[in-house]
């Protein structure tokens, strides 16, 4: 649950059950063992977890229930109490995760089968894409985020590590690698790299010949010109998520965030300049302590300016230990819970308009498996989703296809060729 780094984590640790000799079951009723790795970032992602929990639990008593990540870092003795939960592992201890489960199971040695890791494959373990951690941890001080103390100071692999992860994914028939971290614009900072994630997304391009290498969230601080300057490669999607999370520079300091609303919008300005239809996405707090009227109407006139090709908006949810807890002139939670969907309806209009200048385009889309309705469904290099009917096995092949209208806020497209 939760961001694309806990994705990666949670394929990682559905190897490590493979690769001990477990059967990994897309029916969470057929298991005897479900695995969640939680997110904490807001309450409402707690309350989800909570939720999946106990629908698990009903859906399949018999199964024990561990339960890892950010949730059970934040309340480790409250996530222990839900009923079915067997083992509770904070972050610190995730890479134990399978060794403890199954030395209790099956009374091995705490230790066993902890290190064996299945071979990646496409889609075996979750989604065609293959999502790739490459740096845990923040050393940010933003004074809204608990991630940064659930997850400790930011770290990251080698270069080499790195860059060996990415090669055996192509290898083993990955067609997109999505780069995730914590905060993963600050890859090899903890090495001593300078500009650490720009040359691992050179090396990357450089050694293998993955089709499509995409990069997961990067604070705006972090993107460099020499970062920037890859997206003149057409195999680096053309997206760029950078969290703006307020178009006030008054709030923008009481958040802790190092940079103002007009340094935000050059950096947009220069990614389009290099990249002209790349999609630039986002995300938003609203209703941060202290945020006025007239901050909110800042935000919204800096989202339409910007032109956003899609929006994640929360409202503002006080997390245990944070500094922004202390701050004075708290928003009512029913206002922070209409300005936040104020903005998700100028996004949704927004990311119309960007999906609606695509209509008629030819784009290679790549396909995920068939949807429960029998459609396949996929992603363009800019993150549009699309879907269509065809008889052809489309799975994990990246096709020009011709987007032909819009349903439901997807794409509907006509693949090409044979």
């Amino acid at each position: 649950m939760g961001c694309r780094l806990n994705a990666a984590e949670a394929e990682t640790l559905a190897r490590q059950f493979s690769g001990a000799g477990h059967q990994v079951v897309q029916d969470p009723t057929l298991a005897d063992i479900i695995v969640v790795n939680s997110c904490a970032v807001t309450s409402q992602a707690v309350r989800k977890a909570e939720r999946r929990l106990r629908a698990l639990h009903r859906a399949n008593p018999e199964a024990g229930l561990a339960v890892t990540g950010c949730w059970a870092t934040a309340d480790q003795a409250g996530v222990g109490t839900i009923e079915g939960v067997q083992w509770v592992v904070p972050n610190a201890d995730k890479a134990t995760t399978v060794s403890r489960v199954l030395s209790r199971e099956l009374q091995a040695a705490p230790g066993a089968s902890q290190t064996v890791l299945a071979p990646w494959a496409p889609g075996r373990w979750g989604h065609t894409r293959a999502f790739l951690g490459v740096q845990d941890g923040c050393d940010h001080a933003c004074t809204y985020c608990v991630t940064r103390i659930l997850r400790g100071p930011g770290r990251s692999l080698s270069l080499d590590e790195a860059l060996t992860a990415a090669r055996a994914r192509v290898q083993a028939g990955a067609r997109e690698i999505v780069l995730t971290g914590t905060s993963l614009g600050a890859y090899g900072r903890d090495l001593g790299l300078c500009d650490g994630l720009a040359q691992l997304v050179s090396a990357i391009l450089a050694d293998t010949d993955v089709p499509r290498l995409r990069l997961s969230s990067i604070e705006p601080w972090d993107v460099s010109a020499a970062l920037l300057d890859l997206w003149r490669d057409r195999r680096v999607c053309r997206q760029l998520h950078i969290p703006l999370q307020s178009g006030s520079d008054a709030v923008l300091r009481l958040m802790g965030r190092p940079i103002k609303v007009g340094a935000f919008v050059g950096l947009v300005d220069r990614a389009r300049a290099i990249s002209p239809e790349i999609a630039i996405t986002t995300d938003l707090i609203a209703g941060f302590p202290g945020e006025t009227a007239e901050d909110f109407a800042e935000t919204m006139r800096v989202v339409r300016e910007v032109r956003f090709a899609r929006l994640h908006v929360f409202p503002y949810s006080e997390r245990p230990g944070t500094a922004a807890l202390r701050l004075p002139n708290p928003v009512p939670r029913a206002e922070r819970r209409a300005r936040a969907q104020e903005v998700r309806a100028l996004g949704e209009t927004l990311a119309a308009d960007y999906r609606g200048r695509f209509i008629g385009r030819v784009l290679p889309v790549l396909w995920e498996p068939r949807n429960r309705a029998g459609a396949w469904a996929g992603l363009t290099d800019n993150y549009l989703e699309v879907q269509t009917r065809d008889e052809r096995m489309l799975y994990n092949r990246v096709t020009p296809t011709r987007l032909v209208g819009e349903r439901e806020g997807m794409l509907v497209g006509e693949v090409l060729g044979g």
